[in-house]
């Protein structure tokens, strides 16, 4: 078998292996069916995070305008609710895009190890910290964004693997993605940045941000899982819309203008960064750790 053989088998185990574990947790802590809203916020989010848009930030934004999930669970609820369509994603692009195996995998394999140290600080995180860190984030977010949509970032080269000092950059640089991705950062927007900037093909961000998700958003949402740190109804919500999104981005539209949606989304992204700010300054101490008998009580 080969390393990219490899990996998608590893894919395809880990997608089983966090069924069961959720499955398992759902039944000792049951919590109420998604409704249309958390059904159309999975759909819309992971369709546009197919195409590159990212979905954490989208997600914060909507699940605060529509004040869907407490603050507090909103980091939990974005790793557990997208792992599965972001599996979906992973498979697809690292099957069609011919990314060298051995950057992809050691890429990867950094994200997952920074995103298991990150959900052991995150669990344990003060309300006010959640929200200071989540609101820095979506204006780092809409900052890349703009940089995007205005072509200032760097656009990349055409290189489709790296070595030496690059390699050795990208893998410390997707570590730390992978420990801010628990924290509601999204790891889309800043791997296309750092792709970029190592001289890679923007199309070779596609398998490393998606692989590098679909790997560590397990991880991280086990910790999540077994604190309770989550809203399941919004969680699932994700998943099971949020498939058909990702299939729907891959497979019928496959190209949006992008430009254009990320002005679009950058405005309400930068909005929820400062209600989330202000609402951080205003916050007391109180531990984001839930109890496990929280996802119950609705």
């Amino acid at each position: 078998m080969t390393l990219k053989g490899a990996l998608l088998a590893g894919l395809a185990l880990v997608g089983v292996a966090f069924t069961a574990v959720w499955v398992r947790v759902a039944r000792r802590h049951p919590f109420a069916r998604p409704g249309p809203a958390h059904l159309g916020i999975g759909w819309l989010t992971d369709f546009l995070d197919t195409l590159g848009i990212g979905s954490f930030a989208t997600t914060t934004t909507a699940f605060r305008l529509g004040r869907l999930v407490d603050d507090r669970k909103i980091p939990g609820t974005l790793n557990v609710g997208h792992t599965l369509p972001t599996i979906v994603q992973a498979l697809i692009y690292i099957t069609i895009v011919d990314v060298d195996a051995v950057t992809l995998a050691s890429l990867v394999a950094a994200s997952v190890l920074g995103a298991v140290l990150g959900a052991g600080i995150v669990v344990k995180l003060p309300l006010r910290g959640i929200r200071g860190v989540m609101g820095v984030a979506l204006i780092l977010a809409g900052a890349l964004m703009a940089g995007s949509a205005l072509s200032v970032l760097p656009k990349g080269g055409d290189a489709l693997s790296l070595s030496g000092t690059k390699l050795v950059v990208g893998i410390v640089a997707n570590g730390v993605l992978g420990a801010l991705m628990t924290a509601g950062i999204g790891l889309y927007g800043p791997c296309m940045v750092l792709v970029a900037l190592l001289g890679m093909s923007p199309a070779a961000a596609f398998p490393i941000m998606m692989g590098s998700c679909a790997f560590l958003m397990p991880s991280a949402s086990f910790r999540f899982l077994r604190e309770g740190a989550y809203d399941g109804t919004a969680a699932l919500g994700l998943t099971l819309a949020g498939i058909f999104g990702v299939l729907v981005a891959a497979y019928v539209v496959r190209s949006l203008p992008l430009d254009v949606l990320r002005i679009l989304v950058l405005g309400v992204v930068l909005y929820t960064a400062v209600t989330l700010l202000v609402a951080a300054s205003k916050d007391d101490a109180a531990p984001v750790k839930a109890p496990r008998e929280s996802n119950e009580d609705r």
